[in-house]
């Protein structure tokens, strides 16, 4: 996704995580802006220490309550490019994916593009294995949506996580619902490089 930019963009990082994104941008002299948001605290530190002379800035903000902290995403002309790496799916719900979606799409330039990666994960007969039931996480299966799963988590310690599982007709409806036109859709990562589902959107009125 890198080599599609000229370098100048302004980027708008929604779930930077830890910075690698960011890590990348400096390394390849990056001189737009960009803004990392990320609810974890410890993944933003980490993410602080950027190399070279990068203008990164970040934020701490809960990616379903966007709305609350959407004045400060605010940049003169909009963003250039909104991303959302390995993030819609883990907002649970429907309604919330679309909050964050019509918000990106506010934000964005007329000509800006909107970039995420979903987790294949059904791909992975070792990720399937790692499904385990609701009541695990004490969550009726009444409670949850189609698509909707429940994941082991064993590196450093043991823990569950939510993860929806999407295909590229979910996402051409989130697409078309929050006024986003789908222009790209490949698959990378992983064994056999089909573990990311990518997609580049563009606005529309």
């Amino acid at each position: 996704m890198l080599e599609r930019l000229n370098g100048d963009e302004s980027i708008l990082d929604l779930g930077c995580g830890n910075g690698e994104l960011a890590r990348e941008l400096a390394k390849r002299g990056h001189r737009g802006s960009y803004l990392g948001v990320d609810f974890s605290l410890p993944l933003l530190r980490e993410a602080g220490s950027q190399p070279g002379e990068f203008s990164a800035r970040f934020l701490q903000a809960d990616l379903t309550q966007l709305s609350t902290v959407s004045e400060q995403l605010l940049v003169i002309g909009n963003w250039s490019v909104v991303t959302a790496f390995a993030v819609l799916h883990h907002i649970p719900s429907t309604e919330l994916r679309l909050n964050l979606l019509r918000i990106a799409h506010q934000l964005l330039r007329e000509d800006g593009l909107f970039i995420h990666s979903n987790w294949q994960f059904l791909n992975s007969e070792k990720l399937k294995a790692r499904i385990q039931p609701w009541e695990a996480a004490a969550v009726p299966a009444s409670d949850v949506d189609a698509a909707d799963y429940l994941l082991d988590w064993r590196s450093g310690g043991e823990g569950l996580r939510y993860v929806h599982h999407f295909d590229e007709q979910e996402l051409d409806e989130l697409a078309r619902a929050s006024n986003f036109q789908i222009v790209d859709t490949f698959y990378s990562d992983g064994e056999g490089g089909k573990l990311g589902l990518y997609q580049v959107w563009k606005p529309v009125s």
